[in-house]
């Protein structure tokens, strides 16, 4: 697999995974039974993670579109995205 693949694989990886934890945050978000500031605390959370999942969405586009990448950052990205998608799937889990 060439180096430019494996990144454009990595960053959506990212991308779905950021996108997942964002998810999995706001359904804790919408459980009306928590305290107001725990509340506001999962939808920063969820917001926070829409946003990174929106940065690697457009770097994404931005190696799609014009062959500029780099392997390590979207090694790291993608890593970062699948422990913070593993750590708010745990937590669901805790909360539930």
């Amino acid at each position: 697999m060439s180096p430019y693949a494996l990144t454009l694989l990595c960053l959506f990886s990212a991308l779905l995974a950021q996108a997942t934890a964002s998810g999995l945050m706001l359904e804790l978000w919408l459980r009306r039974e928590q305290a107001r500031g725990q509340r506001s605390m999962w939808l920063a959370f969820s917001l926070g993670n829409l946003m990174l999942s929106l940065h690697h969405g457009y770097t994404l586009e931005l190696a799609a579109r014009t062959g500029l990448f780099d392997l390590r950052q979207a090694v790291l990205a993608a890593l970062a995205g699948l422990l913070i998608a593993f750590a708010s799937w745990r937590l669901r889990r805790r909360e539930a």
